[in-house]
């Protein structure tokens, strides 16, 4: 499935979309963190995942054909 990334996530993966198959959005979410290591992982414990417009928790079930997202935290001043 196609995940989108933002900001800092974004950055760190080098693009703006990625592909991760899992079940839950916490199996999608630990291939992404084993995929683009240590400095990936430690911000997406302060981010959001949102599927289908929703922030989602981890344990939400995946069928293949949602819209997912990361969205970390956004600093601004």
């Amino acid at each position: 499935m196609r995940v989108r990334l933002f900001a800092i996530l974004r950055e760190l993966a080098g693009s703006s979309e990625v592909e991760a198959d899992g079940s839950s959005v916490e199996q999608v979410v630990q291939i992404l963190c084993d995929r683009y290591g240590e400095r990936f992982t430690q911000v997406i414990r302060s981010s959001q995942v949102v599927v289908d417009g929703e922030v989602a928790p981890l344990d939400l079930s995946l069928e293949g054909k949602e819209q997912v997202a990361l969205l970390p935290p956004v600093s601004g001043g």
